[in-house]
């Protein structure tokens, strides 16, 4: 059983992580440069759509997973890198979930009243939270494999 746990969590965390790395370094940059903001808004919100349940799946495994994991061996036996990750994860769900419910609500908002201008704003603002959360799932992966 720890066995599966250990694969959901690391499989939930490469469809999460591994999509935000796509999205921020393969398709933003290649539609930006490519399609006019009526184009690409519209693309970049229902690719987000998309991708975006991915994330909330990813998120219930890796807390189910995770705090199996933990309990598994007792709060107080675990490694100081598993606290720091869960830790770590606690505010890359928080995060994720300010994207979801702030700039990707007004981004379909203003894609709804062709306000371009507010659009590319919300799209800059969801990669900025990306960025971060990205960077946090590094830390938390660095953490398991340094702190243990």
């Amino acid at each position: 059983m720890p066995s599966l746990m250990k694969f959901l969590h690391v499989l939930a965390a490469m469809a999460w992580l591994g999509g935000v790395t796509f999205m921020l370094f393969a398709l933003r940059p290649v539609v930006g440069a490519v399609l006019a903001p009526p184009q690409r808004l519209p693309l970049i919100a229902q690719v987000l759509q998309r991708f975006f349940a991915v994330v909330w799946a990813s998120i219930v495994v890796l807390l189910l997973t995770g705090l199996a994991m933990l309990l598994g061996v007792g709060m107080k036996n675990a490694p100081i890198g598993w606290h720091a990750m869960l830790g770590i994860g606690l505010l890359m769900f928080a995060l994720f979930g300010h994207l979801y419910f702030g700039p990707f609500r007004r981004l379909k908002l203003a894609i709804g009243q062709s306000n371009w201008p507010e659009g590319a704003r919300r799209v800059g603002q969801i990669a900025t939270l990306a960025q971060a959360i990205l960077s946090l799932g590094v830390v938390a992966i660095a953490a398991v494999f340094f702190l243990t």
